[in-house]
């Protein structure tokens, strides 16, 4: 199995995001399928041999939505790209609605003002509207709908009927005594609003891919090789010699060949501000940032194979993955638009059942004013906003979560086992000698800065922890007392570790391990939450949900931080998004007016509320950035 992320083309809502999920994983040769709205991202895992990324692509063109598979074009192109397509689109839009709203509230007069405000709608409709009916069409030929088929309907339906009353208002509804408009702005505001949503979203979302971004924008896009030629990074081989000097960025992964007393920042890695000073022979890692002397080295790891290139690749998958909670929420999406388009109809023939023809045009609006006021935009935003700033504030503090389960698992964490060589403290490589004494055991190993801090912390929030090592009983028994844990256990087997977590599980623990080697692995695999040490072995980096970069153990108390504020601006995005549609669907059918009211929400006034409910989601996720 391969897998890959793929950009998607052409999502504007969450049943956007699970149409194309439903077609993918219908696809033989896909094993599982995830789409992400917010991120506008595909997690795909799949067969190669059975299908291939350009099949993938030609089905999912069938249902009115692209995937961008090649290679060359960033997902930042195709962004831009869209965007301002996107603005164009806005501005023009405005543009008519200005023209119809001018003429519709008398500040510009001219003659046969229905029959203007007809063309100028209609113009709106071919030009900014076109998508929402071209995805429609596409969607309900294969038996779908999405926000498009809302939009879609509501303009549609307000244009045909005001068409109707242009030509023939007064002879039908005039001749019956009953009073009667044309509602060519309300399909124009339409538009506009949502549009202009839309393009709230998108620029409101880039804060939320800013953590991607900035991990992107650490690997230079030229390199330096030793002949003093500067070269384009994608054009490097494995076995160039390369050049840097103070001040530059390593372009790729690789070893010291040659170096004049070098000392680079590797802080995005390792999490230490303190440079590394370089030897001979030693590893250096692409983003990383030569601080004083120079150096050549020989390229071993070239673009995605390098260690920048998977932790980016990790943070976009883990960005792209779902929370439990948000599968609940794709199912309500899938059934959310046909059960709208339900409800709309509803609407109508109520309002006509009731007040009979007089009450017709009132009836034709109220429909109108649901199908545009629910739509399910907030509903997808809720959790992939949060959850993409969320894992990204994580990875800028070198805590890399592997999936959406993890994060929002960590909150619940109450038991924690950690390893001891290796993890809590660093052995002295340079000993061999087994010591009984103090100082002898302060001279085979020394425990890590901060650890106890970190200890003390986790077990100040009510989290017992447990330590486990191979090592002899006076040795596991001085460093737990250094490092302020109160259960430990010595002498332990690889089974002995996975036997505690699920001992601890047993009694309905939530157990999170904390490892670095292969010995590790087995507890790592049966905790609820495994987590690796950076720099441990690529085995236990594989097995963990989350990997923290660098030797700071203060990040465990971090990443359970993170995922408490996460999960909770989640629950408030969700709380949101439903009450929003819980409140707003009977305004907009017209309830406070079947009370005596004398007002409802008007279809403009639908698209305005729905188009800032989608912003308002997107804002409350990003306050995750301001919370340290």
């Amino acid at each position: 199995m391969e897998k890959k992320t793929i950009a998607v083309i052409g999502m504007g809502c969450a049943a956007c995001a699970a149409n194309v999920e439903r077609r993918l994983n219908q696809l033989d040769g896909i094993h599982l399928a995830t789409v992400n709205y917010a991120s506008r991202t595909a997690l795909v895992e799949f067969d190669p041999k059975s299908i291939s990324p350009q099949q993938m692509k030609e089905e999912i063109v069938k249902i009115g939505y692209d995937l961008a598979i090649d290679e060359e074009q960033s997902v930042l192109e195709i962004e831009k790209s869209s965007y301002r397509q996107l603005l164009k689109r806005v501005l023009t839009s405005w543009l008519f609605a200005i023209l119809v709203m001018s003429i519709s509230m008398k500040w510009i007069r001219v003659d046969y003002a229905n029959q203007v405000m007809l063309i100028i709608a209609l113009a709106n409709l071919v030009y900014c509207g076109k998508p929402f009916f071209v995805n429609a069409w596409k969607l309900l030929t294969h038996g779908m709908t999405n926000m498009d088929t809302l939009v879609a309907m509501s303009t549609g339906v307000s244009f045909l009927f005001s068409t109707f009353n242009t030509f023939w208002g007064e002879q039908f509804w005039g001749s019956r005594g009953i009073s009667w408009n044309t509602y060519f702005d309300a399909s124009v505001m339409i538009i506009t609003f949502v549009l202009t949503g839309k393009l709230m979203e998108e620029r409101a979302k880039k804060g939320t891919a800013s953590a991607i971004r900035a991990l992107m924008g650490l690997a230079p896009k030229t390199a330096r090789l030793a002949t003093g030629e500067e070269v384009p990074i994608s054009t490097l081989q494995k076995g160039d010699v390369i050049e840097v000097k103070a001040g530059e960025k390593i372009p790729v992964d690789g070893t010291i060949t040659q170096g004049a007393e070098p000392t680079i920042d590797e802080s995005m890695i390792t999490g230490e501000p303190i440079p590394a000073f370089k030897n001979i022979g030693e590893k250096v890692f692409a983003g990383t940032i030569m601080k004083q002397g120079s150096l050549q080295f020989r390229a071993e790891q070239i673009g995605k194979d390098t260690m920048l290139a998977n932790i980016i690749r990790m943070v976009q998958e883990a960005q792209g993955s779902k929370a439990p909670v948000q599968r609940v929420v794709d199912k309500v999406a899938m059934i959310f638009v046909p059960s709208v388009l339900a409800i709309s109809v509803v609407t109508f023939l109520l309002w006509w059942m009731i007040g009979g023809e007089a009450q017709l045009p009132h009836a034709v609006l109220s429909a109108v004013s649901v199908l545009v006021i629910a739509c399910p935009c907030a509903m997808g935003l809720a959790t992939p906003t949060a959850l993409m700033v969320g894992i990204g504030k994580a990875a800028q503090k070198n805590i890399l979560i592997k999936d959406a389960t993890a994060l929002e698992n960590i909150r619940n964490i109450n038991a924690l086992i950690i390893d001891k060589t290796g993890t809590l403290t660093i052995p002295n490589m340079d000993l061999t000698v087994s010591g009984t004494k103090d100082v002898e055991l302060e001279q085979r190993e020394t425990l890590k800065p901060h650890a106890r801090e970190a200890m003390t912390s986790l077990q100040e929030q009510g989290i017992d922890v447990y330590m486990m090592s191979g090592d002899q009983e006076n040795a596991v028994a001085y460093w737990a007392q250094k490092a302020g844990i109160k259960h430990w256990h010595s002498k332990v087997m690889p089974q002995d570790k996975e036997d505690l977590v699920r001992k601890l599980q047993a009694e309905g623990r939530k157990v999170a391990m904390v490892g670095d080697g292969i010995n590790d692995t087995q507890a790592l695999a049966a905790a609820d939450v495994s987590i690796a040490m950076g720099k441990g072995t690529d085995i236990a980096m594989d097995v963990a949900q989350v990997t923290l970069m660098g030797t700071d153990l203060r990040r465990i108390p971090d990443a359970i931080a993170c995922s408490k504020k996460t999960v909770g601006t989640i629950r408030q995005n969700l709380f949101w998004a439903f009450i929003y549609n819980i409140i707003c669907i009977p305004l907009a059918a017209g309830l406070p007016y079947l009370f005596g009211a004398d007002w409802q929400i008007t279809p403009m006034w639908a698209s305005a509320l729905m188009a800032f409910s989608s912003v308002s989601v997107v804002l409350n996720s990003l306050r995750l950035k301001l919370v340290d």
